[in-house]
């Protein structure tokens, strides 16, 4: 996945370039965060807050990363959060 950024004022536009693009979009529009992706052309986003950033992240990482490293990862969270509250 590719992605440019572009800075203006209060927000960043984002820009990603993959097969996966239409997932992404979708995900993003249920969520209400400001994107447009048009055929044969980039997903772009306009981000302009620290919880559409994580949410981005978040999103792109699920398309991407292949499901078994995605289990891996929460049963990690989930080992180390019941570490924390053992003690």
């Amino acid at each position: 996945m590719e992605s440019k950024r572009q800075v203006s004022k209060n927000s960043i536009t984002v820009e990603i370039h993959c097969q996966n693009r239409w997932v992404i979009y979708r995900r993003l529009q249920e969520l209400d965060i400001a994107c447009d992706c048009s055929a044969y052309q980039p997903l772009t986003i306009q981000v302009d807050t620290p919880e559409k950033a994580i949410q981005l992240w978040s999103i792109s990482r699920r398309v991407s990363q292949p499901c078994q490293q995605l289990i891996w990862e929460l049963e990690k969270c989930w080992q180390l959060y019941s570490y924390r509250f053992k003690k």
